[in-house]
């Protein structure tokens, strides 16, 4: 009987402690579902500064203290001279990262770290977004391409390099540039417009199961994937798609007016070598070629705007993280778990 007793209070102690950590950990997973996203977090960094540091590491490495020595003495000498015969005003060149995903949702950095470049741009510092996407919706890209026409509009020079991909939207947002750089082997063009869905009424009517969609206009909606299309709503659809693609047409050709805009909105895509030959971009040349050209006479920072994430989630990545190592000791395993 006392065996039972001291079984019986230590589960009773153990269930205790397991309930409050339960609650302690509910109450901040509460507070923290009740809070908005923090401010977002900007960086402004120098890659003249890491580009120079890079250098100098590998001067360190690879020359003598003697050959070090007249190097810096070298430099400071024609960094002098250059500073007392050059009255030209150098720019500042800043960069913007985007990298692009279906949804274009990155576009909310976008207006941000564009917003950040206006506001202490001035007309002799210029813009290169070094962009990699493979489009996406019509309604995001069109916002994203917006976005970079708003550097245009202020009269800084604006340019994008391509060592990827820049297709569909992501063409949208390039061809908007003064000048647009591609790899060699960069993906480009694929000015089309694609839209597809399932449709499941066969296997609905196979089960005897009943659906209804009820709409006020004669288009509000063409096809449906649950319902039964009929021809109609197929070629409302498709005209549709072809007014969209008439747009996207348009857009390229207002900023790139010497393309023969039919021969090239057809959907296809070529490399940098070919679209070049085609007038989709303007130069063969690497978003790194290009900067380390720029750092010879300007200073070149990187724009980056991030959102910061709420106690939730950094508590639940935390968890996730704690949960993992626990299962690697108990199993003895080293493999990334539930991923």
């Amino acid at each position: 009987m006392e065996f039972l007793y001291e079984y019986g209070l230590f589960i009773a102690k153990a269930v205790t402690i397991v309930v409050a950590i339960l609650l302690v950990v509910g109450g901040i997973i509460s507070l923290a579902s009740k809070q908005k996203h923090g401010k977002g977090n900007l960086e402004i960094t120098s890659i003249s500064d890491r580009l120079e540091e890079i250098a100098n590491h590998a001067r360190q490495l690879l020359l003598t203290k003697e050959q070090l020595k007249q190097f810096n003495k070298d430099k400071k000498k024609r960094v002098k001279q250059e500073n007392k015969d050059s009255k030209e005003i150098k720019g500042q060149v800043f960069v913007i990262d985007f990298n692009g995903s279906m949804d274009a949702h990155e576009v909310d950095n976008l207006r941000e770290e564009v917003t950040t470049v206006l506001t202490i741009a001035k007309p002799e510092d210029q813009v290169l977004v070094r962009l990699e996407s493979g489009g996406g919706v019509v309604h995001g890209y069109g916002l994203a391409a917006s976005q970079l026409q708003r550097i245009r509009d202020k009269n800084i020079k604006l340019t994008v390099a391509v060592d990827k991909v820049a297709a569909s939207g992501g063409y949208m947002m390039a061809c908007v540039a003064d000048q647009v750089l591609a790899a060699k082997f960069a993906i480009i063009g694929s000015i089309g417009v694609i839209a597809q869905l399932p449709n499941f009424n066969k296997l609905l009517k196979k089960s005897n199961i009943d659906f209804e969609q009820h709409t006020a206009g004669e288009f509000k909606r063409t096809l449906t994937m649950f319902g039964e299309n009929n021809d109609q709503g197929r070629e409302k659809f498709r005209e549709e798609l072809e007014d969209v693609h008439q747009m996207f047409k348009g857009f390229v050709a207002e900023h790139r007016p010497e393309l023969d805009i039919n021969k090239v909105a057809t959907g296809e895509y070529w490399y940098g070598s070919k679209a070049k030959e085609l007038g989709l971009v303007d130069t063969i040349q690497t978003s790194d070629d290009y900067l380390l050209t720029l750092n010879e006479t300007n200073k070149i920072f990187s724009v980056k705007y991030s959102i910061k994430k709420n106690i939730a989630e950094k508590f639940g990545f935390a968890a996730s993280v704690a949960l993992e190592t626990a299962l690697v000791k108990v199993w003895g395993k080293t493999q990334t778990l539930f991923r």
